[in-house]
């Protein structure tokens, strides 16, 4: 079993694994970490034993725990990353590039500042990164991020009256399809099943699974239904109940238990 640090960078970002490097770490620790884009500031969110073979590849180390001057520097770097925000947005606007900067960071040994933005199309933003490189001298990142990463960015408030899962707690976006909101038979109104980010809501996931677990056995719509005096079809099902409501003549419905009478 190796011994791994949780590190991640931002608040409810994804996590990333480390070699804890014989430090002895705890939860909640500031640290200073090797990454491929150099050295860069974070928190352990735990330590965890792992088998070796679920590694794969060999893990950045944890360079240090963070100094006060280490924190100091990070402060500054976010600090500068906001400015350097303000400095991007004026050179698209004098480029006229159809982009808008949502946010920008340096890495802790500042060897890259990156900033990502949202577009409509591809943009060819090799002037705006030669004119950043200019005024920061180091090297220069430009990412384009969907509608969803930047709803994580700013927050907001969901149709729940809760805050964004995709800003509180979420780490990664799974896939969500059309096909889930079918499953728990929602009405497909894009404004009751999509989210602020104008895409399918997030906690469509939450329990797709679930209702694919009580729907096993029970009919479909449309089925007829008959039980002593009681015919007609299907209209809607309540799979918590275990019930539906049968239109029979004259369109008049009526709730029946889907444990008596038969399917057709």
């Amino acid at each position: 079993m190796a011994v791994v640090a949780v590190v991640n960078f931002k608040k409810n970002t994804k996590s990333y694994f480390f070699d804890v490097n014989g430090l002895k770490l705890n939860s909640n620790q500031d640290v200073i970490v090797e990454t491929e884009k150099g050295l860069q500031y974070g928190t352990v969110i735990s330590i965890r034993e792992i088998a070796e073979e679920d590694i794969g590849t060999p893990l950045k180390k944890v360079v240090r725990i963070a100094t006060e001057k280490d924190q100091k520097q990070h402060n500054k770097n976010l600090l500068d990353g906001e400015r350097a925000f303000e400095v991007a947005k004026t050179k698209v606007k004098e480029l006229g590039l159809k982009m808008r900067i949502i946010d920008a960071s340096f890495t802790f040994d500042r060897g890259q500042l990156l900033f990502n933005f949202l577009a409509d199309e591809r943009i060819d933003f090799r002037e705006l990164a030669k004119k950043l490189a200019q005024v920061y001298h180091t090297r220069i990142e430009l990412r384009q991020i969907g509608v969803r990463d930047k709803a994580k960015e700013i927050g907001g408030l969901g149709p729940c009256g809760r805050f964004l899962c995709c800003s509180t707690f979420l780490t990664d976006f799974n896939s969500v399809s059309i096909n889930m909101a079918k499953n728990q038979m929602l009405a497909l109104n894009p404004s009751k099943i999509n989210g602020v980010c104008g895409r399918l809501l997030c906690c469509l996931n939450y329990e797709d699974e679930t209702y694919t677990h009580l729907k096993k056995g029970l009919p479909k719509i449309g089925s007829i239904y008959k039980a002593g005096d009681v015919s007609g079809k299907i209209v809607s099902i309540n799979v918590f109940k275990k019930t539906a409501m049968v239109e029979g003549k004259n369109h008049t419905q009526i709730e029946v238990s889907l444990e008596n009478g038969s399917i057709e």
